[in-house]
């Protein structure tokens, strides 16, 4: 071997141990500040999800599959692992490979034919494939990735509704239906490709962003749908805020509003019908919007949010609620770990 790729090797794992060490020196830092019973919580979560996914990277889910997996994966990639390096490497490696096998021609990512609400699964899917993409140590899988996500954004963008929403489908084939649960995951997904890198047309973005302004009412939230204007829904507003701070609307006229709105709503960690019965999805966004909000505000409403969680759990490690235990672990998993601040898409 030659000094010059000796020297480039020992670089190279030096540069990777550097990575490490900041890792799990910022995860350190992190734990110390954690009540042990979170800690706890969150490795036995992990753990059920190591076991329960299958050999060929997704987990056995009827439902939404390509959704539940990239959210499944992006809770991993919240402990601080990555596709390369960490006890769940080799799972999020498996994670992403699965998606990569459910990217079709025109630039979907995931089954038309098995899903009848695939742009969820096609947005979680970019935003994990763009958190993955910055740590992928193997050339081919991320030739890959980027060839993926370049599609998947062109799609997204053909997706887009005139009104500059999202449906459950595309806006060729839901008569240019949409609605905010799936334009939301779309901008998360988007903003996550840019961030990595991967072009996505400021268009495409600013129209999303007129969207959410649209849908909102006077008392500041959110409505369903540009087409069915009605009572707010705290849910669909605090996931819009978490978007709009995703894609760097801090200070916009609506922004406080909207914050005012989902804080009087939600800070108080409430049950069913304030979040519409999607307590895991409402607190997925409301947590991130909070966690950007500072420490001030972060720390006591983590308590609360924390402690509930934990206390929920099965003694298997999993969570129950609605649409499958996979994906309800999932999102308690992701809202534990937000303030490791691993997943550049949540960081301040």
């Amino acid at each position: 071997m030659s000094n010059k790729l000796c020297r480039r090797n020992w670089m190279r794992g030096s540069a990777s141990l550097a990575a490490a060490g900041l890792l799990f020196g910022r995860r350190a830092q992190a734990q110390s500040q954690r009540n042990a019973a979170w800690e706890t919580s969150t490795q036995k979560g992990l753990a059920w999800l190591r076991r329960t996914q299958s050999s060929r990277g997704h987990w056995n889910t009827q439902v939404y599959p390509t959704a539940i997996a990239a959210l499944a994966g992006t809770a991993m990639i919240g402990s601080g692992s990555t596709t390369t390096q960490g006890p769940y490497a080799s799972e999020i490696a498996r994670t992403a490979d699965f998606l990569i096998s459910k990217s079709r021609s025109n630039g979907l990512i995931g089954d038309p034919q098995s899903d009848q609400r695939y742009t969820y699964g096609h947005g979680f899917a970019m935003l994990f494939l763009s958190q993955v993409l910055g740590e992928e140590g193997l050339l081919d899988r991320r030739k890959e990735i980027v060839d993926v996500l370049t599609r998947a954004v062109q799609f997204s963008g053909y997706a887009q509704t005139a009104a500059g929403g999202w449906g459950y489908v595309s806006a060729a084939e839901g008569n240019d239906f949409d609605e905010g649960s799936t334009t939301i995951t779309q901008v998360q997904g988007l903003r996550g490709c840019r961030n990595a890198g991967i072009p996505v047309s400021g268009d495409v973005i600013d129209r999303a962003k007129t969207y959410i302004y649209d849908c909102k009412n006077k008392d500041g939230g959110i409505s369903y749908s540009s087409r069915q204007r009605g009572n707010s829904r705290p849910a669909i507003t605090a996931a819009a805020l978490a978007a709009l701070y995703n894609a760097g609307d801090y200070d916009s006229d609506h922004v406080p509003e909207m914050w005012q709105y989902a804080k009087k709503e939600l800070h108080g960690i409430s049950d069913g019908a304030h979040s519409f019965g999607h307590w895991h999805y409402t607190y997925l966004y409301y947590s991130q919007v909070v966690y950007r909000q500072g420490e001030e505000l972060w720390k006591p409403f983590r308590v609360r949010l924390y402690d509930r969680i934990a206390s929920e759990q099965r003694s298997d490690g999993y969570w129950e609620g609605q649409i499958h235990p996979v994906y309800v672990t999932a999102c308690n998993l992701i809202m534990m770990q937000l303030d490791y601040g691993y997943l550049p898409i949540y960081q301040r």
